[in-house]
C-alpha cells in the first residue's frame, strides 16, 4: 500500500471512529495535519492507558522499544488519566496522539477497556483493564485486541508475528 493510501486509509479510521485527533500536546488537528501524522504509518491501534497505574508504567519501556523497531505503527492514545491535564502530559511524554476526554469515553465503552477505578463509571462489563491496545482495520474496527494488563510486553511480540500472518 502506498504512503499516501495509507495515510487515507488512517485518516478514515479516524473517521470512521468519528474521532476528533490532538497532537500529544493536546492541539485539535485538521484532517491535513493528521495526514501529516500518518502519512507514513503501516498500522494504527488504541492505547488504552493511564499515568497512575504501575502496570502502564512497567509495560511502557518494552511499548517505547516497540515503537522504535515499528516507526510505521502510529499509536492514539485512550486515557483513564484523572485529568485533562495529566492526559496530556502523559500523551506528550509518550510522543503519541490522543483522543478528548468524550472521545476516550465512547472509546472505552466501544471496545470494553477501561481501568479498575472506572468501573463505577463504566460497569462490571469491561474486557480487560489498562494497559490494553486495539489495532484498527480500515474500517475502524477491532483487527487485533493485545490485553497486556494480563500478559504483559508479551503482546508485542504476538502484534509483530500478526505482521508475518497477514
Amino acid at each position: 500500500m502506498s504512503s499516501v493510501r495509507r495515510s487515507l486509509w488512517l485518516v478514515s479510521v479516524a473517521s470512521s471512529l468519528q474521532l476528533q485527533l490532538l497532537s500529544s500536546t493536546g492541539a485539535r488537528l485538521s484532517s491535513e495535519e493528521a495526514l501529516g501524522h500518518l502519512e507514513e504509518a503501516k498500522e494504527a491501534a488504541l492505547y488504552f492507558s493511564a499515568g497512575w497505574c504501575p502496570m502502564c508504567r512497567s509495560f511502557e519501556p518494552s511499548l517505547a522499544a516497540f515503537r522504535a523497531a515499528a516507526p510505521n505503527v502510529v499509536l492514539i492514545y485512550v486515557s483513564s488519566d484523572r485529568t485533562v491535564e495529566d492526559q496530556r502530559r502523559r500523551a506528550e511524554d509518550l510522543g503519541v496522539l490522543q483522543v478528548d476526554p468524550e472521545e476516550a469515553t465512547a472509546l472505552k465503552k466501544r471496545f470494553r477497556v477501561w481501568a479498575g477505578l472506572e468501573t463505577p463509571t463504566f460497569g462490571p462489563g469491561r474486557r480487560s483493564g489498562v494497559p490494553a491496545i486495539v489495532v484498527l482495520d480500515e474500517a475502524g474496527n477491532e483487527k487485533l485486541f493485545l490485553d497486556a494488563e494480563t500478559h504483559g510486553a508479551k503482546v508485542l511480540s504476538d502484534w509483530a508475528d500478526s505482521w508475518n500472518e497477514a
